[in-house]
């Protein structure tokens, strides 16, 4: 999940350099079936089985939803950050926790302990305060960013997300439901944005558009839906997505690497807010020790 917070946030640097040049549906449609290409290759080469088992494709609604919401937040995310700023994005998204606690609890069972719970305050408030840019009146105003507004439509997906993927598994390995549901996310874009893909002259894209969206494809939709499903079939989905409390952090250093500047020191305290929130999170509970007899 630390490698999955890394990765993640260097989709929002360079995200918005092509969210502009490229239609979200249909940079999401090509991520997804060269993801699927990828993984599925792997799955096949690693697997000890052979990759996919008629078991494999049972119930083929699940790899559906998950995709419908796999696809939602990154067709959201893009269109977001058209207008967004990725330090700003990135703390909309330092929001998933607490949204994937709450949907966690109905779907797992998953019921968030006192400490989880002030941790997840703690950092929405650290979110809020980047998100708003410390403008307390904006705040109070509520006058939140179009680009904003659209992509925490998207971390609502991305929060049902977590949990869904751990109650429709059926014992599939990692890979095999990666690419299923990357598979399937291509088959649901392509219906629905089919001539939005068709419009781009693809092999006339920029050098550096084609980098980002290999780095996109390989790293951020490949990769981390396999470190994704990886860790939530074994933490807790509060836990599991306490790491992308780091992704403001992380933001800030990925713009500091593409000669973007550093954000105004007055957003600070909310991403100092952010990581103590994530060191709460991550504090494993120690047993009280024994009483001494008498």
């Amino acid at each position: 999940m630390l490698a999955f917070s890394a990765l993640v946030a260097g989709s929002f640097s360079l995200g918005a350099l092509v969210a502009n040049e490229v239609d979200p549906a249909a940079l999401t449609a090509i991520r997804f079936l060269l993801a699927a290409a990828v993984l599925g290759a792997l799955a096949v080469v690693l697997s000890r089985h052979g990759g996919f088992r008629p078991a494999h494709f049972r119930a083929p609604w699940r790899y559906l939803l998950l995709a419908a919401l796999f696809a939602g937040y990154f067709v959201l995310m893009f269109e977001g950050l058209k207008t967004a700023h990725p330090v700003s994005a990135g703390a909309v998204f330092t929001l998933t926790p607490l949204i994937t606690a709450a949907c966690a609890w109905p779907l797992l069972g998953q019921r968030p302990d006192r400490r989880i719970l002030l941790a997840l305050a703690i950092g929405a408030a650290g979110a809020l305060w980047v998100i708003f840019r410390a403008d307390l009146r904006a705040l109070l105003a509520f006058q939140i960013g179009r680009g904003e507004a659209i992509y925490f439509i998207g971390v609502i997906c991305h929060a049902v997300f977590t949990p869904m993927l751990k109650k429709l598994n059926r014992g599939e390995p990692a890979l095999v439901t990666t690419t299923m549901v990357m598979a399937a996310g291509f088959g649901l874009l392509l219906a629905w944005a089919w001539r939005e893909i068709a419009a781009i002259g693809w092999l006339s894209l920029a050098p550096w558009i084609w980098a980002v969206i290999l780095y996109l494809v390989l790293a951020t939709t490949a990769l981390t839906v396999v470190l994704l499903n990886f860790a939530a079939q074994r933490l807790p989905s509060s836990k599991v997505m306490a790491y992308t409390y780091l992704t403001p952090a992380w933001i800030i250093l990925w713009e500091l690497a593409l000669g973007h500047g550093a954000p105004g020191a007055l957003i600070l305290p909310g991403v100092a807010l952010i990581v103590i929130a994530l060191l709460l999170l991550l504090r494993e509970d120690r047993p009280a020790p024994p009483q001494p007899p008498g």
